[in-house]
C-alpha cells in the first residue's frame, strides 16, 4: 500500500544526524525545557520572522495557553472556521469561551473573510483563522476586520509550518500563531510538540507563565496585566526560594522537551525543501489528474501552499476510497464532521445547512498520498488510479 503520509522514510533520510542529536540529549540529563529548547525556539522565531517562540507540550496546547496570555475566558466569544480539527474549538472552549464559526471559501477551504464581519459581537475577543492543509487564510482581510473591532488574531498554523502568504510567512501574519508538531505534520517531532510565536513581548510573557504553572516574573507580570494591576519588578521577592514554586496564574505543565526540541533543530534546514517537494508533487498531481468526477485543490494566487495535504472532492467518497484501496493506495478524510455538527458543540444551537460549504467538504473531501519521500514510481501509481475511477 502508498501510504497517505511515512514518517519512517523521513526519519531515514536524516537517521545519523537525529540519532546523534538524540543521544547528546540522553547523555547530558537535561531533560526538561534546557539549552536545547531555547535554541530552537529561536531558530523558529527566526525562521518565522518573530521575535519570540515559546515551546509548548502540543499544537492543542498552545492554543489554550495563546488564548489565556490574551486574557481570553468566561463570556468571550472566539471566532474559527466551521472546518478544522476540533482542537481549534476545543481550545476556545477549554478557556470557558464560546466558539463562534463562520464558513469556508469554497476554493480554498480557509476562513471565509467576507463572512467575518457578521459573526461579531460586542462580546468577541479574537478570532482564529486556519491555515488549513497548508494554505493560509487571507490575514490582510481578517487582519483589518478583527482589529477593527478590538479582537486579537491568533494564527492556527498546526497544518502550515513554513507556508508564506504574500512573501511572508505564517506564524508572523497575526498577534500570535500556534503550531502542531505531531509527527505527521510538515515540520514533525518524534511525539507530541507544538510552538507559540508572537512579537508582543505581553503574549510571550503570558505564554512563558502559562506553560510552567503560572509561575515566577513572567507569572506575577502576566497576573498583573491581566487584572489591570500596576506591576514593578523590583517589588517582587521570592525569599531565597526557586521563582517556579510561586504560582500567580492556574496554568500547566506543558513544557517541549529537551529530545523534541532537539529532533526539530535538525529537522528545520530541512523544512523549505520538503515543501518544495510537496508542491513539485503537486504540480505532477495538478497537471496529470484529469479525472472529471475529482475537484483539485485550488491555491490562492497569494499564497505559497505547502500542501500538508493533497485535498480533493469527489462525489461517492466511500466508493471512491474503496476502489482506490484495491488499487493499493491509502486516502485519508480531512475532515469528516464540521465543528458546529460537533456532538460536543450540539449546545451551541447550531444546525445542519448553516455552513455549507464546510458541510460540502466535509461529505466530500478526500485527501490522496502527499510526502516528500514519495517515489516517482509511487506518484504514477497514485495517478494512474486517480484517472481510473469511474462514478
Amino acid at each position: 500500500m502508498i501510504p497517505v503520509m511515512n514518517v519512517q522514510r523521513q526519519y531515514a533520510s536524516l537517521q545519523d544526524e537525529l540519532d546523534k542529536a538524540a543521544l547528546e540529549v540522553l547523555h547530558s540529563g537535561g531533560y526538561i525545557l534546557g539549552p536545547k529548547v531555547s535554541e530552537f525556539e529561536k531558530q523558529f522565531a527566526q525562521y518565522c520572522g518573530a521575535k519570540y517562540a515559546i515551546g509548548v507540550g502540543n499544537g492543542t496546547d498552545a492554543l489554550v495557553i495563546a488564548l489565556l496570555a490574551a486574557g481570553v475566558g468566561k463570556g468571550d466569544e472566539v471566532i474559527t472556521t466551521a472546518m478544522t480539527f476540533v482542537s481549534t474549538a476545543e481550545a476556545i472552549a477549554q478557556v470557558g469561551a464560546t466558539p463562534v464559526f463562520v464558513d469556508i471559501d469554497a476554493d480554498t477551504f480557509t476562513m471565509d473573510a467576507t463572512k467575518l464581519e457578521a459573526a461579531f459581537s460586542e462580546n468577541t475577543k479574537a478570532v482564529i483563522p486556519v491555515h488549513i492543509y497548508g494554505q493560509a487564510a487571507d490575514m490582510d482581510a481578517i487582519n483589518e476586520i478583527a482589529h477593527a473591532h478590538g479582537a486579537l488574531v491568533i494564527e492556527d498554523c498546526a497544518q502550515a509550518a513554513g507556508a508564506k502568504y504574500k512573501g511572508r510567512r505564517t506564524c508572523s501574519l497575526g498577534d500570535i500563531a500556534c503550531v502542531s508538531f505531531f509527527p505527521t505534520k510538515n515540520l514533525g517531532a518524534a511525539g507530541d510538540a507544538g510552538i507559540i510565536v508572537t512579537n508582543s513581548e505581553d503574549l510571550y510573557k503570558g505564554c512563558m507563565a502559562y506553560r510552567v504553572h503560572g509561575s515566577g516574573l513572567n507569572g506575577a507580570y502576566t497576573y498583573a496585566r491581566l487584572n489591570n494591576q500596576p506591576f514593578n519588578e523590583d517589588e517582587i521577592d521570592f525569599h531565597g526560594n526557586l521563582p517556579k514554586y510561586y504560582n500567580y496564574l492556574v496554568g500547566f505543565n506543558s513544557r517541549l522537551d529537551a529530545l523534541q526540541a532537539a529532533m526539530l533543530s535538525v529537522k528545520l534546514p530541512h523544512l523549505d525543501g520538503w515543501n518544495e517537494r510537496r508542491r513539485q508533487i503537486a504540480a505532477i498531481y495538478d497537471e496529470k489528474i484529469t479525472n472529471p468526477a475529482l475537484t483539485k485543490p485550488v491555491v490562492a494566487d497569494y499564497n505559497e501552499h505547502i500542501f500538508y495535504v493533497y485535498p480533493m472532492k469527489v462525489g461517492n467518497r466511500a466508493k471512491f476510497r474503496a476502489y482506490l484501496e484495491e488499487k493499493g493506495v491509502t486516502t485519508g478524510v480531512y475532515f469528516p464532521v464540521p465543528m458546529h455538527e460537533q456532538a460536543c458543540f450540539a449546545k451551541l444551537g447550531y444546525k445542519h445547512g448553516d455552513f455549507p460549504v464546510a458541510e460540502d467538504l466535509a461529505e466530500h473531501g478526500v485527501t490522496i498520498p502527499m510526502f516528500p519521500e514519495l517515489t516517482d514510481e509511487e506518484i504514477q501509481t497514485v495517478i494512474d488510479a486517480v484517472n481510473a475511477y469511474t462514478e
